[in-house]
């Protein structure tokens, strides 16, 4: 099975919280497939470190990748095709950062790792 992190799954996983679900804990340490990280959720990220709202070890972006790759973890580039797919989600969530997540989900025909109830509205498949 093929994952995708919501962003606060990625958050919790790289600093070590204990928020994560023990299901999504162990299908991180157990994936068999690909668990990706959407250039999305690095974008927010930084917006939140940049508004004071997400406290990150200096430099982040060398810290962030270094934990993406030492989890074995692949970052989703955003593509034409998960921008159109917005179009066609119902109104459930207005966040546009949950919004293109749940379309990458749909079109690559992944798993979400979440705990976001919103994104249950979706027809996606969601773990946690």
């Amino acid at each position: 099975m093929n994952y995708l992190l919501d962003t606060h799954v990625l958050i919790w996983w790289i600093t070590g919280e204990s928020s994560l679900s023990a299901s999504a804990r162990q299908a991180l340490r157990q994936a068999s497939g690909r668990v990706l990280v959407s250039v999305v959720s690095l974008w927010e990220m930084c917006l939140k470190i940049k508004l004071g709202k997400l406290k990150m070890p200096d430099p982040f972006d060398a810290y962030v990748l270094k934990q993406i790759q030492k989890s074995r973890m692949e970052i989703l580039p955003i593509h034409a095709p998960h921008v159109f797919e917005t179009l066609h989600l119902p109104p459930h969530h207005r966040d546009p950062f949950d919004r293109l997540l749940v379309a990458q989900t749909r079109v690559e025909e992944l798993t979400l790792i979440s705990q976001d109830e919103a994104m249950r509205a979706y027809d996606v498949k969601i773990l946690w």
